[in-house]
């Protein structure tokens, strides 16, 4: 039994659907990692154990690849260390200086398949930029795919792991496998989940609240949709930068703050993200962005740092 151990966004799903074309695998499993967490489970690694070959997609972890005791394809384009497991034949363009903004695109380059997911992977990844690619419209236009469908079918293959299914994330690759990339469109339980995350983030947005410029929001919402929330409001709606709090996700909390490229000369976000994490939660982010999550009982004390600079 061939194992592909692969993403949850429409790049990780779309890898795996042109994997399973390029080498005709019959007979194959296809999981993902918990939803948010970055680490091989005991369902994966149940799975390994049994696996004849394994396939890891789009997946940053080559520490848990390091760790397999059986040989291993791993194709990625994320920057990464090369892995010094013999048994572990790597792939990846970033090895070698060379920046691919998707796995899908990896994967169509070096088995030479190319088709409608290699552009979607791409489109997932890096959104509209990847219209700015010859070869991305090129499959586009051979499949008679609009640029606007095409930010359709990611939204809703993305809905999957936007509402923590597991599951229907795992079951995409088939879908795709089975399906015209027209008929996806209309494919009713991915358009009724996406219809309920964009009804959850408008919900959200119309609670925004203004403060100096920046637009401060607290909902509670089942639904992976905090940063979607913030580039809605600071990409499109021109605020200064948003604090948007999920109160309740799943029994946790979520906190994201989002500056302007404007406000990132005013506001040190790897500062912000050092006193955060210095509480002992889960926290990251990059130049414009931080991320959090935590225990419901300490959103005060990650906010009252965040407030700061927001007033």
């Amino acid at each position: 039994m061939d194992v592909l151990i692969h993403h949850w966004d429409t790049d990780g799903v779309t890898s795996a659907a042109l994997l399973v074309k390029a080498l005709n695998l019959e007979e194959f499993e296809n999981l993902t990692p918990p939803i948010g967490e970055f680490r091989f489970d005991g369902r994966i690694k149940r799975a390994i154990e049994r696996a004849e070959r394994i396939y890891v997609l789009d997946l940053n972890l080559p520490h848990e690849v390091e760790g397999i005791g059986k040989e291993v394809i791993f194709m990625d384009h994320h920057i990464q260390p090369r892995i010094r497991n013999p048994k572990v034949r790597q792939i990846n363009p970033s090895l070698g200086g060379k920046y691919y903004p998707s796995c899908s695109l990896v994967i169509s380059e070096h088995f030479g398949i190319w088709n409608v997911w290699s552009a979607l992977g791409a489109v997932g990844d890096v959104g509209e930029r990847a219209f700015e690619l010859e070869k991305v419209r090129e499959l586009l236009e051979k499949e008679g795919v609009t640029e606007g469908e095409a930010l359709r079918m990611v939204e809703l293959i993305d809905s999957n792991y936007i509402s923590m299914d597991r599951e229907g994330v795992e079951e995409a690759v088939g879908i795709l496998l089975r399906k015209e990339a027209k008929e996806l469109l209309d494919y009713d339980p991915w358009v009724q989940k996406a219809r309920a995350i964009g009804e959850a983030i408008e919900d959200a947005i119309s609670e925004a609240e203004e403060r100096n410029g920046f637009a401060i929001v607290h909902f509670e919402s089942p639904f992976n949709i905090i940063s979607k929330v913030a580039r809605r409001l600071v990409w499109e709606m021109n605020y200064r930068g948003a604090l948007v709090v999920n109160e309740n996700f799943h029994g946790k909390a979520q906190v994201y703050f989002r500056i302007s490229g404007e406000e990132a000369g005013r506001i040190g976000m790897g500062e912000v993200i050092e006193r955060v994490k210095a509480l002992g939660v889960n926290a990251g982010g990059k130049g414009e962005v931080l991320g959090c999550i935590c225990d419901r009982d300490r959103i005060s004390d990650v906010l009252s740092i965040i407030e700061e600079y927001v007033r």
